[in-house]
């Protein structure tokens, strides 16, 4: 039987395999959590809870990249490689890209 992989293993290739599509979920779950606790705030103009909660969206998704990136170093490190270099090799070899001489 093959070992189950554990709940993070499985996170983290989920992360690795939709890099976008998870910074993009930060960003909006960052930005409606921001929205949600300025408006709880009395005391503040609309478009100054706007630009906070946008300003920590902002700052969430430079987190997000940064663990994006460190993910991807990890990986390339650990030898798995990256996607990139994998459909590298299997769309571009030279028999299938001839050049003009």
């Amino acid at each position: 039987m093959a070992e189950e992989k554990s709940t993070l293993q499985s996170m983290r290739e989920w992360v690795v395999d939709h890099k976008l599509r998870a910074v993009g979920t930060l960003w909006l779950t960052g930005l409606a959590s921001s929205i949600a606790y300025n408006w709880s705030r009395p005391g503040m103009k609309t478009s100054v809870k706007i630009i906070h909660a946008r300003l920590h969206a902002q700052a969430l998704t430079l987190a997000a990249l940064a663990g994006s990136a460190l993910v991807e170093y990890y990986d390339h490190q650990s030898g798995s490689g990256s996607r990139v270099h994998q459909y590298a090799k299997q769309f571009l070899t030279p028999e299938s890209n001839p050049q003009k001489e």
